[in-house]
């Protein structure tokens, strides 16, 4: 805590005691850089100041907000908290453990995070950082991506923890693994724990943690059609519980491969075009556990094919205003030139 006086970053939401934006804070930063996590943040507090604010938005409106910080299943999962909040607690965020732990999206380290920095509530905060630091410093050489090693490394960090400084303790923990332990080529000899550290002593910061990971990637292949006909195009909501949920996106075509015939499909589905259709980008997009290769077809009609369930017609001029992935939203500024 004293190296944290001295080095602490000057963020937002450490200048406040507001759960609501402790929490919208934290689901932000969970897969999301500080430094490009800030403009969100700001963002999304200016558009919905208060919990309520949140809850009474429209998901439309929580996503085009969300836009460009991709795991849009955080901003649903906001969303939804809101609403119980307003409803089970009368718009006041609970200030215990277990009732802030039950809102949906919130994880034991996130709620550990709001309740102690919020509420000063003697509980761990555990994330990637505690554990590294923690890794390294006791020498244990245990895979950091067990829950068993999470509940080791909570419980070495309950008995450092001083009860009375539960949230500062948790922010230092934390900011000593973002800017000082950091994964890659620490440098020790600016640590204050350099002398009783076992990967300083042992000069083996380059292999702990010991983080195993077993998750396969999956391939995926889809294929945007761009209808364009009197500057009109068709655009439809993502349903069902798959990638982006509740965005928008131009009619797709999943195919189990990449091979896909453009023609064959038109023609199946007595779709008269105007001129040869145009591949304009192709890419490929990387989450978590899926790896995406997105295809984009400009397609001049004669006429507008039949909408199918959760599609509309829109202006083409209109498609910036509709909540969208990061891919489209490039897609969707790349027809804007």
């Amino acid at each position: 805590m004293n190296w944290f006086d001295e080095h602490r970053r000057d963020l937002p939401w450490r200048n406040t005691d507001d759960p609501y934006k402790i929490w919208v804070s934290e689901i932000i930063l969970q897969q999301t850089r500080v430094v490009q996590g800030l403009s969100y943040y700001h963002n999304f507090i200016a558009n919905f100041p208060t919990v309520k604010a949140l809850a009474e938005a429209d998901e439309a409106q929580v996503l085009k907000v969300w836009q460009g910080l991709g795991y849009y299943s955080r901003a649903r999962n906001l969303h939804a908290a809101a609403k119980s909040v307003v409803r089970d607690f009368n718009g006041t965020f609970p200030s215990k453990y277990d009732d802030i732990r039950r809102l949906k999206g919130v994880g034991d380290y996130t709620a550990a995070a709001i309740a102690s920095f919020a509420f000063n509530l003697p509980y761990p905060a555990v994330d990637g950082n505690v554990l590294r630091f923690t890794a390294r410093y006791k020498g244990l050489f245990d895979n950091i991506a067990t829950a068993a090693t999470r509940k080791k490394v909570t419980a070495i960090c309950q008995e450092w923890m001083p009860a009375d400084h539960a949230g500062t303790f948790n922010q230092a923990m934390m900011e000593m693994g973002a800017i000082q332990c950091v994964p890659i080529n620490p440098d020790c000899t600016q640590c204050p724990f350099a002398t009783t550290c076992y990967a300083a002593i042992h000069h083996c910061t380059d292999t702990l943690p010991v983080k195993e990971k077993t998750t396969k990637i999956k391939d995926r292949f889809f294929h945007y059609l761009i209808y364009l006909k009197d500057n009109q195009s068709i655009i439809q909501k993502r349903t069902g519980n798959d990638i982006w949920k509740g965005l928008y996106e131009f009619p797709l075509v999943e195919t189990e491969t990449e091979r896909f015939d453009l023609n064959l499909f038109l023609q199946e589905n007595d779709i008269q075009t105007n001129g040869e259709p145009q591949i304009i980008l192709q890419k490929k997009h990387l989450l978590s556990h899926q790896r995406i290769h997105l295809s984009f077809y400009i397609i001049h009609p004669e006429k507008l094919p039949k909408l199918t369930e959760n599609q509309q017609v829109t202006e083409a001029k209109m498609l910036p205003k509709f909540a969208v992935s990061k891919v489209t939203a490039e897609m969707v500024e790349m027809l804007g030139q």
